[in-house]
């Protein structure tokens, strides 16, 4: 198939691209580089360099003739949503609108959308699997659920099939080092942590120790970004065959907490990564993990790569190569 993958120069971007070509598919990435880097492209792949809020730049792109497209250009950090609620709204839900009109008006109608488990909240049972009840403690998981119902009324109206991926917690780079561009201004506790032992931050922060969990510390389902680009992959081939949309969970069902990440990555890392216990960070909730079983069921994906030590050791390995650390 030829695919236009928007955003495909970040860092879940670029592994869902190495999975796509690995299966043989013909891509186009179009990107404006804010966040993803022009070291995640691959050469012998079509570029197009634009942003989402660009109308005419969009229908420039869909006008090449693509048979499915991947959205993965939201804003992510859910802490900044919730300090600017305005950007989060303008990128994340115009910017989405945007891409839905213009790929339905050049015949584009098999779509795979990176959402997320920020749709839940605070869980009411766990692990949360795809019928549990969506209000969002955050305004990032508020987008990411708009984005999800225009979706819906896409597929009703103008035929638009889609997958729907939430996913936990994405971690980890990519197990062979092909790719080992780093994130601009990381948010996710991993990369963080790396940022700490490769000492280009002082400390860590932990927002939070006196949550509801075992050792006070939030818990989250850490998902390898290589099992999440092989769903990606597995979930446009499912609706290009079956012509029919999907709403999916991804994640392992087992949660880790963050003070156990800070353990297992001094382990694996060697570095004391010093950290401070701060405030618990507004729209956090305490405890996240996924049943995964429809993916399983419908597309055949487990995860492969998730477990702790695979996910510090390959994102630790990224580090030393992207910053020549012996």
């Amino acid at each position: 198939m030829k695919v236009l993958v928007i955003g495909g120069a970040g860092y879940i971007g670029s592994h869902v691209v190495k999975e796509l070509m690995a299966k043989g598919h013909q891509i186009t990435v179009f990107d404006n580089l804010s966040s993803g880097l022009k070291q995640n492209l691959f050469k012998g792949n079509g570029f197009i360099k634009g942003d989402i809020l660009n109308i005419k730049a969009l229908d420039k792109a869909f006008a090449k003739g693509f048979d499915a497209f991947i959205h993965l250009a939201a804003f992510k950090a859910a802490g900044e949503s919730m300090v600017c609620p305005e950007k989060y709204s303008v990128n994340n839900i115009s910017g989405t609108i945007n891409i839905l009109n213009s790929a339905v008006s050049h015949g584009c109608l098999k779509m795979v959308f990176s959402s997320s488990a920020a749709t839940f909240g605070e869980p009411q049972y766990l692990p949360i699997d795809e019928n549990h009840p969506q209000n969002p403690e955050n305004y990032y998981g508020f987008t990411k659920l708009e984005i999800e119902r225009f979706m819906g009324w896409y597929d009703k109206i103008r035929g638009l099939k889609f997958a729907a991926l939430r996913y936990f917690n994405a971690a980890g780079y990519d197990p062979e080092g092909v790719l080992y561009g780093l994130e601009k201004n990381p948010a996710n506790l991993l990369p963080v942590m790396m940022e700490v032992a490769a000492g280009i931050r002082e400390k860590l922060k932990v927002f939070g120790n006196d949550y509801p969990t075992r050792d006070g510390t939030c818990i989250r389902d850490y998902i390898h970004v290589t099992d999440l680009a092989r769903a990606h992959v597995m979930a446009l081939e499912y609706i290009s065959s079956k012509n029919e949309s999907l709403t999916l969970n991804l994640g392992t069902g087992n949660g880790i907490t963050v003070t156990e990440m800070l353990a297992a990555t001094r382990r694996i890392t060697g570095k004391e990564i010093p950290a401070d216990y701060v405030e618990r960070r507004a729209g956090d909730p305490a405890q996240l993990t996924a049943k995964s079983d429809l993916a399983f069921e419908k597309l055949g994906w487990k995860a492969e790569y998730s477990d702790v030590d695979t996910l510090i050791d390959s994102t630790w390995k990224a580090y030393k190569k992207y910053y020549k650390i012996q």
